[in-house]
C-alpha cells in the first residue's frame, strides 16, 4: 500500500494494487438502502479517476479499458464514500445509483437471480429493457 499525503487531492493510503495482478474486487452499494447493486472490477487508473471525479470508473477485463458506469446507459453511480478491506484489496463504494438500474440486462442490481435447489428464481424487477439501451 502506498503511503502518499492527501495533498493536491492524492488519497493518503490507496487499495493495494499490487494485488490481484492489479485489478481489485469493487462492491457498489446503494448508499441510501444497503443494497448491493453490483461487483465489477478496479485498476488504479479507474480508482484515481473515480476519487477525482466522484463517479463511478471501473476496468473491464472484457473490453480491456476503462469503464465509466453509465457511459452507453446513462445509469450512472455517483459515489458517496469509499471503503478498503482490511486488507486493501477489496473495494467497496457506496453509490447513488442515477437512472434506476446498475445491472446491463435492465435489473437494479445485478444480483436478481436467487439460487434455489430448482434452479434460478428472478427475484428482481427489470428497469429497462436492454435491447432499447445498447442499440449497437
Amino acid at each position: 500500500m502506498s503511503d502518499r499525503s492527501a495533498s493536491n487531492n492524492e488519497p493518503a493510503e490507496l487499495p493495494d494494487f499490487a494485488k490481484g495482478d492489479g485489478l481489485l474486487p469493487a462492491i457498489a452499494q446503494d448508499a441510501e438502502t444497503g443494497d448491493v447493486l453490483m461487483l465489477a472490477y478496479m485498476n488504479e487508473e479507474s480508482f484515481r479517476e473515480t476519487v477525482a471525479t466522484g463517479r463511478a470508473v471501473y476496468y473491464s477485463r472484457s473490453r480491456q479499458r476503462l469503464w465509466r458506469k453509465g457511459e452507453e446507459s446513462g445509469n450512472v453511480q455517483r459515489v458517496h464514500s469509499i471503503y478498503l478491506d482490511c486488507d486493501a484489496d477489496t473495494i467497496l463504494l457506496k453509490v447513488e445509483q442515477i437512472g434506476g438500474a446498475a445491472c446491463h440486462a435492465g435489473y437494479r442490481s445485478c444480483f436478481y437471480r436467487q439460487w434455489k435447489p430448482a434452479g434460478l428464481d428472478v427475484v428482481g424487477e427489470r428497469v429497462f429493457d436492454p435491447a432499447e439501451v445498447y442499440k449497437k
